[in-house]
């Protein structure tokens, strides 16, 4: 079969991928009106056509008629019976993709402190799971030591397409899993209330593991011929070093075109760079008079942004100091928005201060409210006024006060800039850990196109430099930041995808730019192709983390017919 397409489309410069506003009741309508799940003939998908036929336009009649009698097909014909078989994946499979999805939340795929993942006893019993799945649907699967599961859905010839998601997620603390109204969930249990399926790796990624297998199953078990292989390669470390992915590589054949599941629709064909602004203060006794601040916990990731943030404070006279904290943390929310809040606790003969925000992706540091950087602000605002003694808890919140605040941009720091199509360069304090010998504080870039990542680097170096020498703070600082990515977008197959989703979404027919890094930053022709929609928050990251059942069910109808349709063009580029 044949596919023609129309002009690609170039990157508007006043696009945003993450400004694309999608309401969330045209998602549901797509879903009731264009992927009816329930009722129809699924014996086969000759079966299904037939039935389907009778109640579709005559040009897309007499293309399925033709695909029934195996005759010839024009490309437009081909794009009817394609999209057909995305909706018929959804009518076969849709409930048992959504238990799939529940079983493989239950395994809580995370890091855990001095275990490789690839000895973890839960990445075993995932590997075991995508194993018996995929052997279940025919599909060939090979386990690259514990570290990367891949599966084969063959082609015609040796080309190779590479369909990346990832089978660890980030870690979570259970506490706050809790919604609104009280409700208590369990981070590694799918709950279903209403329309969302809440659990840890329902947004990110075990979704694109299971629509893009299943997606696999349908195309195997109809017998449709595919031009090249495609083989969904499940990554282990993506996460955390993404070592998992390098191993692999070196030992297998890299695609020559890459996919990742693990981004935005419709098609991302530009990722920031991921960098990371590491600060160390070496733990010191308190000096001076004043509250001591003996404790502070904030983040579990350098890639996520937390929904509660907090410190411990030693006192001689905790009732005062409690009301004195209450007086000015009341002032401070009211002077830094009121959208979220401080609260001071007496514990165990100590003070605990908790900063509760929004938890967020650190890609999207606006969609969230951040407790890390606030907690550090207060702290600082205490000690400015004189009520704190000196330490490395003061001096690691007179360093974030100072140079990164509560903006999003590093225009504290001056080391803003943003790019007509990637947007801004953007900052967020993610992560504090104190042990007994430092406190480390690590801020996450994410770098557009723009300025040269060693120039960036320098930059940064040198003020946090002279702001050390003009302040005497010390600090060890630790500066990594990688290459941002942009592709070409005037790929036969990337308009190939460009079509599929802004058809089957009702996205506009634009590329988009992300500031979340993949897999295939660095891999040949890599590019995002879902499974989050733009202008919608992603929830991975996050805690309350979840999927709504429509989205996952279009997801499921659009990546089956990405695959047929990208596995059956005569050529890529």
């Amino acid at each position: 079969m044949t596919r023609s397409f129309a002009p690609s489309s170039e990157p508007s410069l006043k696009h945003r991928a993450h400004h694309l506003l999608v309401p969330f009741f045209a998602i549901a309508a797509l879903v009731l009106a264009g992927c009816a799940w329930q009722g129809p003939n699924t014996d086969s998908f000759k079966a299904y056509l037939a039935q389907q036929s009778k109640s579709l336009p005559r040009s897309e009649k007499k293309a399925i008629k033709r695909f029934l009698a195996d005759e010839s097909l024009t490309p437009e014909q081909q794009n009817v019976v394609q999209h057909q078989l995305g909706r018929y994946s959804v009518a076969k499979y849709g409930d048992e993709a959504m238990a799939t999805l529940e079983q493989w939340v239950a395994i809580p795929t995370y890091r855990q402190d001095g275990v490789p993942q690839h000895e973890n006893p839960e990445f075993k019993k995932m590997a075991a799971a995508i194993q018996a799945k995929a052997e279940a649907f025919g599909l060939a699967f090979r386990n690259i030591d514990d570290r990367v599961y891949e599966i084969t859905l063959p082609g015609a010839t040796d080309e190779l397409i590479g369909v990346h998601a990832h089978a660890d997620v980030v870690p979570v603390n259970p506490a706050n899993w809790v919604l609104d109204n009280g409700t208590k969930l369990d981070p590694f249990k799918v709950t279903k209330i209403g329309n969302k399926m809440y659990g840890r790796g329902t947004e990110d990624d075990k979704n694109g593991i299971v629509v893009t297998l299943y997606g696999m199953r349908v195309i195997l078990e109809e017998n449709l011929p595919l031009q090249r292989t495609f083989k969904l390669l499940v990554d282990t470390t993506e996460e955390t070093s993404g070592g998992a992915i390098a191993y692999y590589f070196e030992r297998n054949p890299t695609p020559e075109y890459n996919l990742a599941m693990d981004g935005g629709y419709p098609v991302v064909i530009a990722e920031k760079g991921y960098g990371v602004v590491m600060t160390e203060f070496p733990v010191r006794s308190g000096r001076g008079l004043g509250l001591e601040f003996v404790g502070l916990t904030g983040g579990l990731a350098s890639n996520q942004i937390p929904k509660v943030a907090t410190a411990l404070v030693n006192s001689p006279d905790l009732d005062n100091s409690a009301a004195m904290l209450r007086g000015a943390a009341q002032q401070f929310v009211l002077e830094h928005g009121g959208n979220f809040s401080i609260d001071v606790t007496e514990q165990n003969e100590q003070l605990l201060i908790t900063v509760t925000g929004v938890s967020a992706h650190s890609s999207d540091p606006a969609s969230g409210v951040n407790p890390v950087a606030r907690l550090l602000l207060f702290i600082d605002l205490i000690n400015q006024r004189g009520g704190a003694q000196q330490n490395h808890i003061t001096a690691a919140a007179h360093y974030a006060a100072q140079n990164w605040g509560l903006n999003f941009y590093a225009e504290k720091l001056g080391v803003d800039f943003s790019h007509p199509f990637m947007g801004p360069l953007t900052s967020a304090i993610t992560l504090v850990n104190l042990n007994h010998e430092r406190l480390q504080l690590a801020v996450n870039l994410r770098v557009p196109e723009g300025k040269p990542t060693a120039q960036l680097k320098q930059e940064i170096e040198q003020k946090l430099q002279d702001w050390k020498r003009s302040t005497r703070v010390n600090f060890d600082l630790d500066i990594t930041i990688a290459e941002p990515m942009y592709r070409n977008p005037k790929g036969a197959w990337v308009n190939a995808l460009l079509d599929v989703a802004s058809t089957n979404l009702g996205l506009p027919r634009e590329f988009a730019a992300s500031s979340g890094a993949t897999s295939v930053h660095n891999l040949p022709n890599g590019v995002q192709f879902g499974l989050s929609m733009p202008g919608v928050k992603y929830t991975g990251h996050n805690a309350n983390e979840f999927k709504t059942v429509d989205q996952f069910l279009l997801d499921f109808q659009v990546v089956t017919e990405m695959l047929v349709k990208v596995g059956q063009l005569p050529e890529l580029n």
